[in-house]
């Protein structure tokens, strides 16, 4: 196939940009696209994320110019700066199933990353490890969870046969309560709580906006060392609550607090995923009522994120953020649930996925190459 890569230059190259998945995966019954009015806000200047992160959107072609494949190219400079690193991302990644597309879309974003002085490539990550990243390895047969990705099985081959390695897999554990919670966290959780003295609030939706600096105080802390961390900034933190607060479950927003200091926290989110589904990205005309009409009939979460400042780790502070998710989930009628995503090294978090009955489910897997 012959293939041109040309960078997004109109607002008609970014709405095919935008939109090219819609297409691609049209006839996949696993796939749940994005509302398109929420990713060209993502996607505009007033994302923070832009203030620190260089971006080459590119679309590939086919001689008669339809869209076969899209790619971006990034330098995201905090994560350079933290990790004095000279990585470039790509993120973004959809193709046919050809081989000379893909091959033409990394090939290009490989160009721009070399030109911005970089050494590596890695991806996908969309655009850090605080949005979507990952192909996805196994689990192909099901929904994914709620901001979660769903990509194509080719795409694990096109990394093999273009010289990409693996450079890390994130793991999603699927959990169904079926009667009650495990005895065994209740009493964990009341010797915790009794040990330690942290007590376990929801966020209050009324003073919203300090709760969501309370949580950024511990976000960075919490999780500086993990792998492929990107310090968020507080504006960047403020604008990812501000697009979840109308899908968030108050009751599932937790703070762990230690004598009114926050020392944790974590979100599940309902999983609007099948609702999404239905609604094929668009909100307008009636997008919003099965929207509205089916939240209340949504029985899973997803625990998007969990974190305890170091100091206070190996306390089970984070063994009693699960356990009130539980206890809240339950009583309005959650009994399913992901926790996504989780790093491969993460030994302590899976054995505890392990001992709860939790299941492995899905794999997400990010690869790199030299440039």
């Amino acid at each position: 196939m012959g293939v041109i890569v040309e960078e997004v230059a109109s607002r008609r190259d970014m709405r095919q940009f935008i939109g090219f998945p819609l297409s691609l995966y049209a006839d996949d019954p696993c796939f749940v696209p994005h509302l398109l009015a929420e990713r060209k806000r993502f996607f505009s200047a007033k994302n923070p994320l832009f203030e620190f992160t260089d971006v080459d959107y590119l679309l590939a072609r086919d001689e008669e110019g339809r869209a076969v494949g899209r790619i971006t190219a990034h330098v995201n400079h905090r994560h350079n700066e933290f990790w004095d690193e000279r990585t470039g991302f790509f993120g973004f990644f959809e193709s046919v199933n050809e081989l000379d597309v893909a091959r033409a879309l990394l090939g290009a974003a490989e160009d721009r990353l070399r030109q911005r002085g970089m050494a590596l490539i890695r991806g996908p990550l969309n655009f850090s490890t605080n949005q979507e990243c990952g192909f996805l390895a196994d689990g192909f047969d099901r929904l994914p969870a709620i901001m979660m990705p769903y990509t194509k099985r080719y795409y694990l081959d096109f990394m093999g046969r273009l010289g990409y390695v693996k450079a890390k897999d994130l793991l999603a554990y699927h959990y169904t309560c079926k009667d009650e919670i495990p005895q065994y966290l209740v009493r964990f959780a009341s010797k915790v709580e009794r040990r330690t003295g942290v007590t376990i609030r929801t966020m209050d939706m009324r003073d919203f906006r300090e709760d969501i600096k309370r949580a950024f105080s511990v976000y960075n802390r919490a999780w500086a060392q993990n792998w492929g961390f990107v310090p968020m900034t507080e504006a960047q933190f403020a604008y990812m609550a501000d697009e979840l607060k109308d899908v968030v479950e108050p009751s599932l927003a937790l703070l762990a607090e230690i004598e009114g200091k926050p020392v944790g926290f974590s979100v599940a989110l309902p999983d609007y995923n099948p609702l999404l589904k239905k609604v094929k990205g668009r909100l307008l005309p009636f997008g919003f009522l099965v929207l509205l009409a089916g939240r209340r009939r949504i029985d899973a979460v997803r625990v998007l994120t969990m974190g305890v400042v170091r100091e206070h780790r190996k306390r089970g502070i984070d063994v009693l953020l699960i356990y009130h998710t539980f206890l809240n989930g339950l009583k309005r009628g959650y009994y399913r649930g992901e926790f996504s995503w989780i790093l491969e090294e993460n030994v302590l978090l899976r054995r505890a996925m392990d001992r709860m009955g939790a299941a492995r489910s899905k794999t997400y897997r990010i690869f790199e190459r030299e440039l």
